[in-house]
């Protein structure tokens, strides 16, 4: 079921979420809609928070990792994903993000990181990425910590991000 997006500054995207205790068919059917909305919308990931649930639950497309945008989509789901970084050294990845519409701004992470999380099997899954594909894992994870990627920006471009929101609505 297509469900809508929340959008910046929508107070629930700023809260933490709290871990899948038991992957059941309310997790699976979670999931499916997360799911529909991101291949609606468009994109190359999405976490639960940003359809308006509060439970450790990400998408992503792991076909990023190829760096190749030729490839068809590949969208796996990762339930209590962790993040593990394996190479501090900072990559600057241009992002965009579902929840904050009409910017894209420069974010530095990690280089190379690992995600363990389950599947929707309640299966132990491992995935190493870096640089594009490492930034996706980190930027879809931040979500559940209630971070969105402009808290990684300067002050004054996220100033001027919020005073064109604030316009927008008037």
């Amino acid at each position: 079921m297509l469900r809508p997006v929340l959008q910046y500054p929508d107070p629930l995207l700023a809260k933490v979420s709290e871990p899948v205790a038991e992957i059941n068919d309310e997790i699976r059917a979670l999931a499916q809609d997360m799911l529909d909305t991101l291949t609606t919308v468009g994109g190359v990931g999405i976490a639960a928070p940003q359809i308006g649930v509060l439970k450790r639950v990400v998408i992503i497309d792991v076909s990023q990792e190829k760096n190749d945008p030729d490839l068809p989509q590949d969208f796996k789901v990762f339930v209590n994903p962790v993040i593990t970084v394996l190479d501090p050294k900072g990559h600057e990845e241009n992002e965009g993000c579902l929840s904050v519409p009409e910017l894209r701004a420069k974010v530095k992470r990690p280089r190379r990181v690992a995600l363990d999380a389950l599947d929707l099997d309640g299966k132990p899954v491992h995935i190493e990425g870096e640089d594009y594909y490492g930034a996706c894992m980190q930027h879809e994870t931040d979500h559940l910590d209630g971070k969105l990627f402009i808290d990684h920006i300067s002050y004054l471009k996220r100033s001027l991000y919020d005073k064109k929101m604030r316009k927008g609505r008037k």
